[in-house]
């Protein structure tokens, strides 16, 4: 019978790793204080979690001394309050944010974790590469080994997702945007039944790309299509294209980031897709997507019921589209799975190895 994580024996085992976060914590804190960023902490227990589609949020409630409640959600993502301090005039800012999302876990997966953002001001999607690649470097040592893959950190590689389609899939990513049979037939893949576009697309990516990107080197992957901008900007000398990236390092993916979309009546258009979608999701058991990042997130895909569908009904974050409308200076921003660099770092197997409990 295994020993419970809190007994000795058990933690031994760990402490190797867990000493080595510790070390990463403080150099990545380092990091950012000596460029110039500030580091802040936001609420945890919020009105409205996110509204990545796929992602399922912890429900909880707030009593207040009157007797009256709030329901509340353990945030997904601190992306929303940290955008806020940008409108404030917080300028550069950093965070080390515990985030929640529900029926997750394998060996990269964890329902409860610890998410790194940063946000610059006036920063390009260029700059915001070239930063995170000297973070790596900085933080990591040159050559790092994790589940039994290399990476050299010294040279980076950068790659479209229309370029990695090409190379990988077969198919012109771009030219078949929303058409499913039309990317199906071009990859010489099978189309499931009552599979979208999205599905397909996700699909072909961790199929086909994901196993073959960020391993020897870093793999920043740009510009994806505009279905898929999320909270990114399209880009404008492409509009067929978000302003978007995700970082594959040992063949893990650690970030993803965004050049920040700004407008905020695009905004809350995207943001009311999104909830017709997560409903149609929640009420017809279509196939999606788990992201990290970020989504994150990060790549855990999934197929099924989003279950308790009213305990996701959440409502729209008003207050941020205020924020939005009042005006966000131009920035960009990435969240990063800190436990994830911690495997990296620690050359362990599985994320539950750099948790202290």
């Amino acid at each position: 019978m295994p020993h419970p994580i809190w007994h000795p024996e058990s933690l031994a085992a760990r402490l190797p790793f867990l000493r080595r976060r510790a070390l990463l914590t403080q150099a990545t804190r380092a990091f950012f204080t000596a460029r110039g960023y500030t580091e802040v902490e936001t609420s945890y227990a919020v009105p409205t979690p996110g509204e990545e589609v796929h992602l399922r949020a912890f429900a909880t409630r707030r009593e207040r001394p009157d007797g009256t409640t709030e329901k509340l959600w353990l945030h997904t993502s601190p992306e929303f309050a940290m955008k806020k301090l940008l409108v404030g005039g917080a300028g550069p800012i950093f965070q080390f944010s515990r985030v929640w999302r529900n029926g997750e876990g394998s060996d990269l997966h964890a329902a409860e974790f610890t998410m790194l953002e940063w946000y610059r001001p006036g920063a390009t999607m260029d700059g915001l590469i070239a930063e995170t690649a000297v973070l790596l470097r900085a933080v990591l040592a040159p050559v790092v080994t994790c589940r039994g893959v290399t990476t050299d950190l010294g040279h980076v590689e950068r790659l479209t997702l229309a370029e990695a389609f090409a190379r990988h899939v077969g198919a012109d990513l771009l030219a078949t945007a929303e058409d499913a049979p039309a990317l199906a037939a071009a990859a010489g893949a099978r189309l499931r039944e009552n599979e979208t576009w999205e599905d397909l697309f996700f699909r072909l990516l961790l199929e086909r790309i994901e196993p073959r990107i960020g391993r020897a080197r870093p793999t920043f992957l740009t510009h994806w299509p505009a279905a898929q901008a999320a909270l990114a900007r399209r880009d404008p000398a492409d509009p067929r294209v978000a302003e978007r990236f995700e970082l594959f390092v040992c063949g893990i993916e650690l970030a993803n980031a965004f050049v920040e979309l700004t407008d905020a009546a695009e905004q809350r258009a995207r943001f009311m897709a999104d909830r017709a979608r997560r409903r149609a999701i929640a009420q017809g058991g279509v196939n999606g997507r788990v992201d990290g990042g970020l989504d994150g997130d990060l790549d855990m895909h999934w197929d099924g019921e989003l279950d308790g569908e009213a305990d996701q009904d959440w409502p729209l974050d008003e207050d941020f589209l205020a924020a939005l409308a009042h005006g966000m200076p131009p920035s960009a921003g990435i969240a990063l799975g800190f436990d994830r660099l911690a495997m990296i770092a620690a050359g362990a197997e599985r994320i539950d190895q750099v948790l202290w409990l």
